[in-house]
């Protein structure tokens, strides 16, 4: 599968620098409502529609919340290199982790069961130090 690259828009630019900003998980209409008080008028749609190609960009990070719903944040290495996330259920805090040799675990799994080309990430939720004290 083949991406087309992305038109830098002033929305796409726009909603790039809100992310840059907050160092949380955030849903499309948290991002949506953000910029609407900083005053940009920046369509539900087109929130949905730049945080995704960012997504496929690797410039944010997506993870899905227990409801189902996808919630994004600013890319943290300076590599995006794959990373998985350490996330607080009650702030939303969130650390980028690497586990030493779990992708090598996986790719054995995978070769085990017969399986190819497969894809993962691993978010782990609990409560950060801040929210336990």
């Amino acid at each position: 599968m083949t991406t087309t690259p992305q038109r830098r828009t002033r929305q796409r630019a726009t909603i790039a620098e809100v992310m840059a900003e907050i160092e949380e998980f955030r849903t499309a209409q948290d991002i949506h409502d953000l910029l609407r008080h900083q005053g940009h008028s920046v369509g539900l749609a087109t929130v949905y529609r730049n945080l995704q190609a960012m997504a496929e960009a690797g410039e944010v990070d997506v993870v899905r919340l227990p409801d189902g719903q996808a919630s994004y944040r600013a890319c943290g290495t300076a590599t995006h290199a794959h990373h998985h996330h350490l996330i607080c259920r009650s702030c939303g805090r969130t650390v980028e982790i690497a586990f030493a040799g779990v992708e090598e675990l996986i790719d054995a799994l995978a070769r085990q069961h017969g399986f190819s080309d497969v894809d993962h990430s691993i978010e782990l939720h609990g409560v950060c130090p801040d929210c336990a004290a």
